[in-house]
């Protein structure tokens, strides 16, 4: 009998069904919880930089993660070799947690769900047509603007299949595809040189990446990022009113609210949201959620990486505390249901509670309204590279595409701005929401104990009444 994409997994005298279920048996009954985490990973990148191809990567790996839960300790082994004998060596390291005092964690409730489709991106399409699509890419970036110095395109996907098995005879596939197309272009006017770019992506095909309009929009809207900042003045800096525009910006209320508001930070006590279950952290009219469970979006997942099927969990409602994202371990130990926030880069990694797709819920005002209010400040379009304490929620920012505002209207583009604060106190000033919430375009990766997932972000056009804004000109 064919297994389809399993067939990655259970190979003819190495492993097969039968013998994971065996395993998972007897190495994980002894305790609380656990599972037996299966993964094949295909993955590709192109990169085409200044007219010629700079990378071309292509690898596959395989491989599993053992993992015992008692109490609060976890005992976890892994390896690249997908063998029955390779599972019963690890399951040595297992044998140094107590056995369990309590029946064993229930199972994870099971989904018919299908947010993605199962066929492999990489194979889909030959390289040749990878190939020439980031050529003619590059070509056509080259020609939008004479002072367009430089361009880089890359194009990357990967196809995982993911099998997780426990003690006691749960069994659940998941078969993951992802794919994503990044534009970079460089402008130069003399001694001046700013760089614009645009990214997009998703659990899907690359067809989706292959139609014009997509790659046109992605070419015009790094080329029009690179000339904004050709025309930048320098930043203001002090405390002032900040327009947050809508989708990518939630990268802020990602890093600087929503690691706070997962679930081991809270039952450690180590985040400011920690007991606060019904108390206001936020303005009223915020609303913030994690929804893992969104079709073809990055952060989305069938299942999480224990099985636990993906839901739209409601953090932050109307500014009042609602509640925490959770994997198996912390939630059990809260007294609380896993919210299928269980996640893990590969399977040489535990799992821990992370975010999925987390933004805030759109409001009923304009967005030019909101500018309107400002009577002098920045509208921060897109964010770079930044910092943030996890626990804490402080936070420094720098943007790469933001304006002034003056008298309640778009002013000269700024350069150098950073935004520096903490989460808990923005969502405090919140004092506008607008009503054009906007998901980001799939390019997130989310970064957390030495692990990184994919992840998405969004919300809609949100007026802050004051953040310090760092910059070179006196406000």
């Amino acid at each position: 009998m064919s297994l389809g994409p399993r067939g990655f997994l259970y190979r003819p005298g190495q492993l097969d069904p039968a013998e994971a279920e065996a395993a998972a048996k007897a190495h994980l009954s002894r305790h609380d919880d656990g599972e037996l985490y299966l993964q094949y990973r295909a993955t590709e990148t192109l990169a085409f930089d200044d007219g010629r191809l700079k990378a071309a990567d292509y690898s596959t790996d395989a491989g599993f993660g053992l993992r015992g839960v008692t109490g609060e300790m976890t005992g976890f082994a892994h390896a690249n070799e997908l063998s029955r004998s390779a599972i019963d060596r690890a399951a040595e390291t297992l044998k140094l947690l107590d056995p369990a005092k309590q029946a064993p964690a229930a199972a994870p409730n099971r989904t018919n769900a299908r947010l993605y489709t199962d066929d492999d991106p990489l194979s889909a399409v030959p390289f040749e047509k990878k190939l020439a699509l980031i050529q003619e890419i590059e070509a056509e970036a080259r020609q939008r603007d004479p002072r367009i110095d430089q361009v880089s395109v890359s194009m990357s996907g990967s196809w995982s299949v993911v099998e997780i098995v426990r003690a006691d005879g749960f069994v659940a596939t998941d078969i993951r595809p992802l794919v994503r197309l990044n534009v970079s272009v460089v402008m130069a006017d003399g001694d001046r040189r700013e760089s614009g770019s645009f990214g997009m992506g998703g659990r899907y095909l690359y067809d989706r990446l292959f139609e014009k309009a997509a790659w046109t929009r992605a070419i015009d809207e790094a080329v029009r990022q690179a000339d904004v900042n050709m025309r930048s003045v320098a930043a203001p800096a002090g405390d002032m009113p900040v327009l947050l525009g809508p989708g990518w910006c939630g990268v802020l209320l990602h890093e600087a609210v929503g690691h706070g508001l997962e679930g081991d930070f809270n039952r450690k006590g180590q985040s400011t949201f920690s007991g606060r279950i019904g108390e206001r952290v936020a303005s009223p009219g915020v609303t913030v959620v994690d929804e893992g469970n969104i079709a073809d979006r990055r952060g989305s997942l069938t299942i999480d990486d224990e099985g636990t099927p993906t839901q739209r969990n409601v953090l932050i409602e109307d500014g009042i505390l609602k509640g925490y994202m959770q994997d198996r371990l912390n939630a059990r130990l809260s007294g609380v249901e896993p919210t299928g926030n269980g996640r893990r880069e590969s399977f040489a990694h535990a799992p821990m509670p992370r975010m999925t797709n987390t933004f805030m819920l759109g409001g009923e005002e304009e967005p030019g309204s909101l500018m309107e209010r400002v009577d002098k400040g920045i509208y921060a379009k897109s964010f770079g590279g930044g910092q943030v304490d996890i626990v804490s929620g402080k936070f420094v920012f720098s943007c790469t595409e933001a304006y002034k505002i003056e008298n309640g209207k778009l002013g000269d583009p700024i350069k150098g701005a950073t935004l520096i604060g903490d989460g808990p106190t923005v969502m405090q000033r919140v004092e506008g929401i607008a009503n054009d919430m906007a998901l980001d375009e799939g390019v997130g990766v989310c970064g957390k104990g030495g692990q990184s997932v994919p992840a998405g972000v969004g919300q809609p056009s949100t007026l802050i009444s004051a953040i310090t804004v760092g910059g070179t000109e006196a406000a």
